[in-house]
């Protein structure tokens, strides 16, 4: 039976890593995220590990080695993972569609809509990158105009499921495990 890959499509906090979570602990799945790679190469070279620097990394990378780099290395990440469920975290480009879906037949993309407002009040809260819990809602709202987040909409609008994520976890929840049981069968 081939891997099932589910690719995450979002704008930032717009709750990637609470679904990739929950189907971890509820259907074994395992995860990679594109911003792996970059946080790796960031911490050796002893640079915080803040969105600019991140996006600035990927731009260089990209401009450097190919648009598709970093989905080369989740292909390679999933082609040595044993789980039967993937979760690629981070879509942020339909060159990473172009590239996951070529390689892998069961692959589907997943886009996870919220409300702005909501998405800030998470980011804010959860603090994953230095200087997310300082920034006002302005500048979250510029971060969504960077580089690294411009074809978040179109890569979104070519997914072929959709959550939304405005309400309850368990409304989520059931959500994913509809989405899920449409790609099993």
């Amino acid at each position: 039976m081939p891997k099932i890959i589910l690719g995450f499509v979002g704008h930032i906090a717009s709750g990637k890593d609470v679904c990739k979570k929950y189907i971890m602990e509820k259907h074994g799945a395992n995860s990679h995220r594109y911003s792996t790679a970059l946080r790796d190469i960031l911490n050796r070279l002893y640079l915080p590990i803040n969105r600019e620097n991140m996006q600035n990394l990927s731009l260089d990378l990209r401009t450097r080695f190919g648009g598709d780099l970093l989905a080369q290395v989740i292909i390679e990440d999933i082609a040595r993972d044993e789980h039967q469920i993937i979760i690629v975290d981070g879509i942020r480009r339909l060159d990473d569609i172009k590239s996951l879906s070529e390689k892998f037949s069961d692959f589907h993309v997943i886009a996870l809509e919220a409300a702005a407002e909501i998405r800030y009040e998470r980011m804010v809260k959860r603090n994953e990158n230095i200087g997310d819990a300082e920034k006002t809602f302005e500048q979250f709202l510029a971060d969504d105009q960077k580089e690294a987040e411009l074809e978040i909409p179109t890569v979104m609008a070519a997914a072929e499921y959709r959550l939304n994520n405005d309400s309850s976890l368990p409304e989520l929840y059931v959500q994913i495990d509809t989405i899920l049981k449409k790609i099993k069968k």
